[in-house]
């Protein structure tokens, strides 16, 4: 009878956990803002499927690679409706300076990284 009871109020629902979590990891797609075990947030800019690996950007222009079993939480998933690589990427255009608009995505990355934190904090 223990051991029933034990396999119903702590084996299963650790199965169910384990479960969840492998399928979180499993989809995740470039564009989704994730919470890494450790606690760093970022967006996931690549994955490699072979080393079992994602690529998170966690500020401008920085970016850190991390086993893709690391990904404890997924904040905000990637847009389902753009299937183009580029997605989670501010659009510049053609017309705009290069300085101007590489200053503009790091004012947005930035602003779009402290959100995700305050988000966090609330």
């Amino acid at each position: 009878m223990i051991p029933l009871g034990m396999y119903f109020l702590m084996i299963r629902p650790q199965q169910r956990r384990a479960r969840e979590m492998q399928t979180m990891q499993s989809e995740l797609t470039p564009g989704a803002e994730v919470m890494t075990g450790s606690g760093m947030y970022g967006t996931v800019t690549e994955l490699d499927e072979e080393d079992g690996t994602v690529v998170l950007e966690i500020s401008s222009e920085v970016h850190v690679r991390f086993a893709r079993a690391a990904i404890a939480k997924v904040l905000n998933a990637a847009p389902a409706a753009d299937a183009d690589p580029t997605a989670g990427t501010p659009a510049t255009s053609s017309t705009a300076e290069p300085d101007r608009a590489e200053l503009d995505d790091d004012v947005e990355s930035d602003t779009r990284a402290n959100e995700i934190i305050n988000r966090r904090k609330d």
